[in-house]
């Protein structure tokens, strides 16, 4: 600094004049008077204090007030000698106004007081100091960091000053463990006598070894990191530019497609108009001529190919394109028919024998078949239900559980944190006008902090100490996490933890003015915690406001943050001993949140470690009655609709039969004129006391099948459960509750099919069909004809001869057709055709959800495996058992017993059957799902990842509040790890990787990127300095330092114990060639390094020595005590504060980030650890896996469908129609708010499963349907129309029953749940599903197939339903052989 000469310079004040008070330091005493040239041995001490400023001249101190100043340095050397530049600026401030020969021209003794000696000591005094120099001393020292508390050196020496004349203040203000006297920098007009205290700062960035500081403490010294690659974003306007493609792509489409309907249909009507013109003059001819269509055999166009290009060609000019539906499939000789599919004729061959096998012998079908699954549910001994989450949604080989697992083996389980958010109670108004310093916050919320409050919270604290669990009476000492400062100091993050966890030497006149201190300056020596660590306010308080200027109002926060940090361990007595204590809290917290608001105002939300566990398992038991009665909602309608269609008479309904007995009642009253002997009545008009009513309810009805079936599908999933649970794969809680509903909306239609199928044959074949013309009735009423029917007829043995080969005779038709067969034959005849069909969807299915096994998720990958056992078994069930329990039924319903009591029969009704039913719209349904398919893509880009942990909680859980609060007052973010493993630290080289604060430490080692990286949070989401073990362990060995590391002065190779006096022992690098410095030479290798960091691990930090390693990094370093190396350490730092899925999802895609760069930049394998990083490593890959299951699957379904539909063309359509579901449903999650995660991921993969059986029986049946018409031919499209509407007609009821209102049913049901999870991922997304899938599956796919499906098969055999299916719809040729007098009656 500038001296003045030595006439102008003159003191203020000098020496020591006594104390304050018994307790107090020495005051300086005021001093006009020139300085005095020091001594030598105070000259010395000078030096070594102040330096070399200090060489020559007088100075206005003496050596009690240097070696005071020196003393004083030594609290602080600690906190800022790694900043040279920091350090240095500090001892000259310092010195400066202690020392300098110029004091009196910056110093100004304003008052003065008396001390206990009775003499005057100066009481406050005005210290000018330069801005340059302010500015500075306050810049060089902001960034300064103490690793210990992952927070920096400010907090400790200028309160957490955010600017330099917050510093100064701070500096200046008279306190305890402060300034002893009151220091103001006056910012005022400077008075003409003075001149500031103006040196040039040292700056941090300097590049002198007095002021070079670390990128750690230096920011502007950091290198520079590479850029963060970002994905491009390209938007027009509020839509991204792959939306505004869809949309274009879209519009023009459609718009093409409206132009060329315009252009077809104009063409279509000239050419009507020419045609018209053409056919008047034809017309008159043909009415003359009845004879003039050529007598032929129907189905001529299907035989092209064995005809000349000729009769080919006149063939079909003529008749070919007027045939109707099924024209080839009553020639019976297959060696005719042009297309025969040999899996096909193989699959109805094996099922017809399978049903005439099963029916034939029901009993001995129940019998072995229900052996079996009675093996299979042996396996329940083996039940194991996995609920630990860890286990549930993280695969065993992935990494972050990995690595979790390492985490937990070298530096021990995380600690299990005990949180308590403490607000005011709305209701607390009368408190709040009885504290003057409890005030309204934001005009709505009440600050929490006042006396009465910390008092009533003091006793609860107190409480908690001493709450005893049960049965063993463990108290919080027992479990509680000690950094090992103290022997009972148990780390308890609370405001009273500032008060030393009690009030007793505190009222209400001085709390708040400790507690304003505290929150300035947490490092202040009278507020640490027991636990000897500094409390930064932003942990235990929430919902603090600011001033104008952005000051924080810590006195006016919202609310007070507790935390009991329990130790965990792999240790499983450790851990049950926590477990036992965490329950008795809770039970206390509970009955507290209960008593709070009345007892003081307050509202206590908490969590405990064993809370979550617990809440979500009730949450499970909660849902499980909504459950259960959705699943006897569908149970109800399956059963009771099944049996609708079985009367199938033009018997009255029952509505019906009561109107008519409602009518004719009123009759019994009055006297009819009619004698019953002259004229037939009908019985149904005859008046009666009670209705008629149809017998068809009570012997039609199938709720015994109905219920038989449903009890397949439990029996279907206890057999799965049992058979995997014997293989050891445990059943989740996602299992309990979606398999049955999935196995019941794929199982269910199946039974529909086959029991719709069986209506169909009893009204074809039945008792009620009618008897041949030309043989008696009785003829085919036996069973016996019966059975001597169904051989010939039946497709395992077409290859005899068939009731529709030539004969010789030309006037064959339909009243020669046998038509009645047995019930084993009818029900042999349903498999038959449906087997095919229900095989072709259990494959497709069962190959869907097993390549959900591929998903390395523990619950994904086991949901796949039972669902997947679960549809195969139920469809091998509904093939043998079900089909024995239909002919059973049969029997019933044709014996007229009643459905539920067969012991009852009711008597005989005469019934007759009633006969079956008989280019625009596609163009407006095409727009209509590709709109919904472009609509979806576009919502599918806004879909986010995540699953809110509120929604596994029943809604009046108290940790729904608890995380509420969590994410409105929490101010901290979660720790994060970056663990080094195997860096061989004891060496030079893996010293300079990790290091930060050294010169000789890689620019981008580990501690510089972690420092780099948190300057750029909003990409690293990184916000606290990185605690760095390696340098705060250097210098622990920095011999300035003098009572940190010691040993022996007369046997260096012993330590010095914190209680050996300072005579005995030295600093451990004092004598040391090379000496100890900044560029890591001489520092310790090797055994060496290993023998000193195992003294440091275990030295206390105090007061003297902040430095030591055992509190803050006493875990952080794990010795390989074989080796006597170092295998692993950490460098601990904290997130930013997580407000969200998408944060906790960025947060470990940052720091996966980091730790890659770190490995890739120093060749050292380094991870990150945090608590959520196990849980949330799905979503690392979740869209990946996503698009791996559902690939493979839509792959699996396009393979098994073509191969079973014998068309690639009508495969690659059903494929097409199931991928589309499955968009829509994701294009709906992002509308409804679903997110992507395990269980909506289970929810698609079920999408696609359901989507193929909505698809798969249409689909089938219209292959089957065919006539073998090329899909070019003339004829085709109407082909096409004819097979997809007898396709409709055949299989859509029962899909549309089968599933669509079954499930429903179910979800209108569910919708009444609680849970929120239920709602969104099961009651919202099962809709969307069912409802998509219906769509879909009813009328897209038989638009696209009717467009362009693949060229069917005929049956292959003749089957006279055909023919009379023919003559109902009134085809323009008749499908039979025509002659001349039927076409000219016609």
């Amino acid at each position: 600094m500038d001296r003045l000469t030595s006439d102008d310079q003159r003191c203020a004040m000098r020496d020591a004049c006594g104390k304050k008070g018994f307790f107090g330091r020495e005051l300086p005493c005021p001093y006009d008077g020139p300085p005095i040239e020091p001594d030598d041995s105070t000259r010395q001490v000078l030096l070594d204090v102040c330096g070399e400023e200090f060489t020559n001249g007088p100075s206005c101190c003496t050596k009690s007030q240097v070696e005071t100043l020196g003393e004083n340095f030594k609290l602080v050397e600690g906190l800022i000698a790694s900043c040279p530049a920091c350090r240095n600026n500090f001892r000259s401030f310092f010195c400066a106004f202690t020392c300098s020969p110029n004091q009196s021209s910056f110093l100004n003794v304003t008052s003065t007081q008396t001390t206990d000696s009775n003499q005057v000591a100066v009481e406050s005094v005005d210290f000018f100091v330069g801005e340059d120099f302010a500015k500075g001393f306050y810049n060089s020292c902001k960034d300064v960091q103490y690793g210990a508390s992952n927070g920096f050196a400010m907090e400790f020496i200028g309160g957490g000053a955010k600017n330099y004349t917050s510093f100064l203040k701070f500096l200046g203000d008279e306190k305890p463990t402060g300034s002893p006297i009151q220091v103001n920098f006056p910012r005022t007009t400077l008075p003409e006598e003075f001149t500031p205290l103006n040196p040039s700062p040292r700056n941090c960035s300097d590049n002198d070894l007095l002021s070079r500081c670390s990128c750690i403490d230096c920011p502007s010294v950091c290198p520079i990191l590479p850029p963060v690659d970002e994905a491009p974003v390209c938007n027009i306007g509020l839509i991204s530019c792959f939306s505004f493609i869809l949309i274009l792509a879209y519009s023009l489409a459609v718009l093409g497609f409206l132009i060329g309907l315009l252009v077809q249909t104009t063409i279509r009507r000239r050419r009507e108009r020419r045609y018209e013109r053409v056919a008047l003059s034809t017309e008159t001819g043909s009415l003359s001529s009845p004879r003039i269509h050529t007598r032929g055999l129907v189905g001529a166009g299907s035989l092209a190919q064995y005809m000349d290009e000729d009769s080919l060609q006149s063939t079909v000019q003529t008749d070919g394109r007027d045939l109707g539906r099924g024209a080839s499939l009553l020639d019976p000789v297959e060696t005719v028919q042009p297309r025969q599919y040999k899996l096909n004729n193989y699959l109805r061959r094996f099922f017809y024998k399978l049903g005439l096998a099963s029916a034939s012998s029901p009993w001995l079908t129940f019998a072995c078949v229900f052996t079996v699954v009675g093996l299979l549910n042996i396996g329940w001994k083996r039940f194991e239900v996995e609920t630990d989450p860890v286990r549930l949604w993280v695969s065993p080989t992935s990494e972050s559980r990995l690595q979790k697992e390492y985490f937990d083996e070298h530096f021990g389980p995380f600690y299990r944190p005990q949180q308590i958010f403490i607000t005011s109670s709305p209701a607390s108004e009368e408190v709040a006008a009885s504290n003057e310093s409890l005030s309204l916050v934001d005009g709505s919320v009440q600050a929490v902090l006042s006396w009465s409050h910390l008092k009533y919270w003091s006793n609860v604290q107190a409480e908690i100490r001493e709450l005893k669990s049960s049965p063993n009476g463990y108290t919080l000492d027992d479990v509680c996490f000690k950094p090992g400062l103290l022997e009972d100091a148990c780390v308890v993050q609370s405001v009273l933890a500032w008060y030393g966890g009690n009030l007793d030497e505190y009222d209400e006149d001085t709390w708040v003015e400790h507690f304003e201190t505290c929150a300035s300056s947490p490092g202040d020596l009278s507020c640490l915690p027991d636990f000897q660590q500094p409390l930064p306010p932003h942990y235990i308080l929430g919902g603090v406001p600011t001033d104008e200027e952005g000051t924080n109002k810590y006195l006016d926060a919202k609310a007070m943050v507790v935390t009991y940090v329990v130790s965990d361990s792999l240790d499983p007595e450790v851990q049950a001993r926590a477990l036992e204590w965490e329950e008795a809290l809770k039970d206390y917290l509970v009955q507290l949140s209960e008593e709070a608001p009345k007892a003081a105002g307050l509202e206590i939300s908490f969590s405990t470690g064993v809370s979550l566990e617990e809440e979500i398992n009730k949450s499970t038991n909660m849902d499980v009655k909504i459950v259960v009665l959705s699943y006897l909602a569908m149970f109800l309608y399956v059963s009771l609709t099944l049996g609708s269609g079985s009367s199938g008479s033009d018997e009255e309904s029952l509505g019906s039969a009561l109107l008519t007995w409602a009518r004719n009642f009123p009759r019994l009253f009055t006297r009819s004129g009619i004698s019953s002997s002259s004229l037939s009545v009908d019985s149904r008009s005859v008046p009666r006391w009670l209705p008629r009513l149809p017998t068809s309810l009570f012997t039609g009805s199938k709720f015994t099948l109905g219920l038989f079936g449903i009890s397949l599908v439990i029996l279907s999933v206890s057999s799965s459960v049992g058979f995997f649970s014997a293989c050891g794969v445990k059943v989740t809680l996602i299992i309990a509750e979606v398999i049955p509903f999935l196995v019941l909306a794929v199982g269910v239609d199946n039974v529909f099919i086959l029991v719709h199928e069986l209506d169909r044959q009893n009204i074809l074949h039945g008792p009620n069909a009618a008897a041949p013309a030309s043989f008696p009735p009785s003829g085919y009423g036996g069973a016996s004809n019966g059975n001597n029917n169904y051989n010939t007829m039946s497709p395992a043995n077409s290859h005899h001869r068939s009731p529709f080969d030539s004969s010789g005779a030309d006037d064959i038709d339909v009243a020669s057709m046998p038509l009645y067969f047995s019930a084993e034959e009818r029900v042999a005849r349903t498999l038959a055709k449906m087997g095919p069909s229900i095989l072709l969807s259990t494959i497709t299915e069962t190959t869907a959800f097993a390549l959900g096994a591929l998903v390395p998720m523990p619950a994904v990958r086991n949901f796949a495996l039972y669902a997947a056992g679960s549809v195969f078994l139920n469809a091998v069930l509904q093939v043998t058992v079900f089909v024995s329990a239909m002919l059973i039924d049969l029997k019933r319903l044709e014996a007229n017993r009643i459905d539920c009591f067969p012991c009852i029969r009711l008597p005989t009704r005469i019934a007759l059957m009633d006969a079956p039913p008989s280019g625009s719209g596609v163009v407006v349904v095409l727009l209509i799902f590709s709109g919904i398919f472009v609509a979806s893509v576009i919502m599918m880009q806004y879909i986010e990842l995540g699953l809110d942990q509120r929604l596994a909680l029943p809604s009046d859980s108290y940790l729904v509040d608890y995380f509420n609060k969590m994410d409105e007052y929490l101010n901290v973010g979660p720790p994060v790890y970056f663990v080094v493993r195997e860096a061989n630290v004891e060496h030079r080289a893996g010293q300079r990787a990790i290091c930060g604060r050294f010169t000789t430490c890689e620019e981008f080692s580990v501690a510089s990127t972690l420092e780099a990286e948190r300057q750029r949070s909003q990409y690293s989401y990184i916000s606290e300095p990185s605690a760095s073990w390696i340098d705060d362990f250097f210098m622990w060995l920095n011999p300035l330092n003098e009572n940190c590391c010691r040993v022996r002065k007369d046997d260096p190779s012993v330590f010095c114990g914190p209680r050996d006096p300072s005579r005995r022992c030295q600093p451990c690098y004092q004598d040391k060639e090379p000496a100890w410095n900044v560029t890591l030479t001489g520092l310790p290798e090797d055994e060496e390094f290993v023998n000193y960091l195992k003294q440091w691990l275990s030295s206390s930090p105090s007061e003297d020595c902040p430095l030591a390693g055992k509190a803050a990094f006493g875990t952080a370093v794990a010795i390989d005590g074989q080796e006597n190396k170092v295998s692993a350490s950490h460098f601990r730092t904290f997130h930013s504060p997580l407000k969200n899925q998408a944060d906790f999802i960025n947060s470990f895609a940052a720091a996966h980030r980091v730790a890659n760069d770190i490995s890739e930049r120093t060749g050292l394998d380094v991870f990150p650890y945090s608590l959520h990083y196990v849980f949330f490593d799905q979503y690392a890959h979740i869209i990946a896996i996503t698009q791996e299951v559902l690939g493979l699957g839509l792959a699996s379904v396009l393979i098994v469908t073509a191969l079973l539909l014998g068309s690639w063309r009508t495969g690659t359509i059903v494929t097409a129609v199931v991928g589309l579901t499955v968009v829509t449903v994701m294009g709906v999650m992002a509308i409804w708010g679903i997110d992507l995660n395990a269980i909506s991921l289970v929810n698609l993969v079920i999408s696609l499963g359901i989507a193929v059986e909505f698809c798969a029986h249409v689909a089938r049946a219209f292959m089957n349907a065919g006539s073998g018409l090329p899909v070019d031919h003339p004829a085709g499209q109407k082909e096409r129309d004819e097979r997809m509407w007898t396709a409709l007609v055949d299989v859509g009821p029962s899909v549309l029953s089968g599933i669509t209102f079954t499930k429903l049913i179910g979800m209108c049901v569910l919708a009444l749940t609680r849970s929120r999870l239920l709602e969104i991922y099961y009651f919202r997304m099962w809709l969307t599903l069912i409802i998509s899938g219906a769509l879909h599956g009813l009328i897209l796919l038989p638009v696209i197939l009717s467009i362009a499906g693949g060229p069917g098969f005929p049956v292959s055999e003749a089957d006279e339903e055909w023919m009379s299916n023919a003559i109902r719809n009134d085809y323009e040729y008749a499908p039979f052989l025509a002659d001349d007098d039927s076409v000219a009656s016609d």
